[in-house]
């Protein structure tokens, strides 16, 4: 049997999977070391959800992503499910130039190291295990599959910054990002929803990162986030949109350095920011601290803010898609959102909402609205297989 691995590595975790490639693509197992460096632990789940590995390591034997990888490689080596014949990753950033997934040689990984101030968060740990596979077996195939690709279609009014021009040739430009995941729901809207499918959507990935995407028949017309994943939405630790103006001040009239700017945008703002007490959405639920609901209704006003916007630059919209970590597995959230949404026509049906349905608007709701897992894994899997000729 063989088989195509799909890696998703953050800061702070390594989220992997395994699809066998007989009769199309068919996942066998995913898995993930999360915790790492602080309280690293391996679980590993089969397609029917049994539990195949749950290993807790001590944080000095997991001190980075490199250990991590080491690990999860003996694991999967110790599995042997299969023949392995590529391997898929995400890359959040291909600046202007990619704008499909590519297969990875020496040449373009480094030339995908240009883009790491570009998405110092991400672009180092998506790129560490390239690199890992690269020098234990340089014959593997590995695919790179970029967050920014889905965004590259549109128009030069709408990746504009007004700006002069030479800026926007050297690559200053809107990118976008949530591209795999936005790319997936697109299509599963196509199987699940095909009357809107080609209409006029505004998807929401709402997650530890969030952004929203103004999609027209399944085609990335505007989105939120821009040059970095640090624009439109305020998130987990990151801020969203912010005056320029407070940087410069930040920089001249408090002497910050442009790492201390760079740590505050990226790590300590967001919900974390504005809350005081986590970025964890669910832990600012259960809190009765009157900053954390602060930060929450703050979060649901820039989503309602920008679906305005988004609603405006389709010129209209026919449904709104929540998915992602927070849009799928939260009720409460939805609901708020819903509330803002009201204007726009947004009926929500309470218990289709609670029940996480596909559909948890009324019938007299126009647009509608929707709830659609995302799967940037299958859709790495599925660019892999392409890309090797499967």
């Amino acid at each position: 049997m063989d088989t195509i691995l799909v890696i998703n590595a953050g800061s702070s975790s390594l989220k992997f999977e395994v699809f066998s490639t007989k009769d199309g693509l068919t996942k066998l197992f995913r898995g993930q070391m999360e915790g790492i460096a602080t309280a690293p632990r391996l679980r590993v789940n089969g397609r029917d959800g049994k539990i195949l590995a749950d290993q807790k390591h001590a944080p000095a034997d997991v001190p980075d992503l490199p250990a991590a990888m080491q690990i999860v490689g003996a694991w999967l080596r110790e599995k042997d499910e299969g023949r392995l014949v590529a391997a898929g990753h995400r890359v959040v950033h291909g600046g202007p130039d990619y704008d499909r997934p590519v297969r990875i040689t020496k040449e373009i990984l480094r030339d995908l190291e240009r883009y790491v101030p570009l998405a110092p968060l991400h672009q180092p740990n998506n790129l560490a295990p390239i690199h890992a596979i690269l020098d234990r077996q340089p014959d593997l195939p590995q695919v790179a599959c970029f967050d920014t690709s889905f965004h590259r279609g549109q128009s030069l009014v709408a990746n504009h910054y007004a700006i002069p021009e030479r800026f926007f040739a050297e690559g200053v430009q809107r990118y976008g990002f949530h591209g795999l995941s936005y790319e997936y729901v697109a299509g599963r809207l196509r199987e699940v929803a095909p009357d809107i499918a080609n209409g006029r959507v505004i998807t929401a990935h709402l997650g530890s990162g969030a952004s929203l995407c103004a999609l027209f028949e399944g085609k990335s017309i505007e989105t939120t986030m821009g040059f970095t994943a640090l624009d439109g939405l305020p998130m987990g630790t990151r801020c969203g949109q912010i005056d320029p103006g407070v940087l410069l001040y930040l920089l001249d009239q408090k002497g910050m350095s442009p790492k201390d700017v760079q740590n505050l945008l990226y790590n300590q703002s967001g919900l974390k920011g504005l809350s005081g007490v986590s970025n964890d959405m669910r832990a600012l639920l259960a809190s009765d601290d009157p900053r954390a609901a602060f930060a929450l209704d703050h979060f649901v006003y820039r989503i309602a803010f920008y679906a305005g916007a988004l609603a405006a630059a389709l010129g209209g919209i026919d449904a709104f898609v929540f998915t992602a970590g927070i849009g799928e597995n939260s009720p409460e959230m939805r609901a708020r959102i819903a509330a803002r949404l009201e204007w726009l026509g947004v009926r929500l049906d309470p218990e289709k909402n609670i029940n996480g349905e596909l559909l948890i608007s009324k019938p007299d709701s126009s647009p509608e609205l929707y709830v659609v897992p995302t799967d940037e894994e299958l859709m790495i899997a599925r660019h892999t297989l392409k890309l090797i000729g499967g």
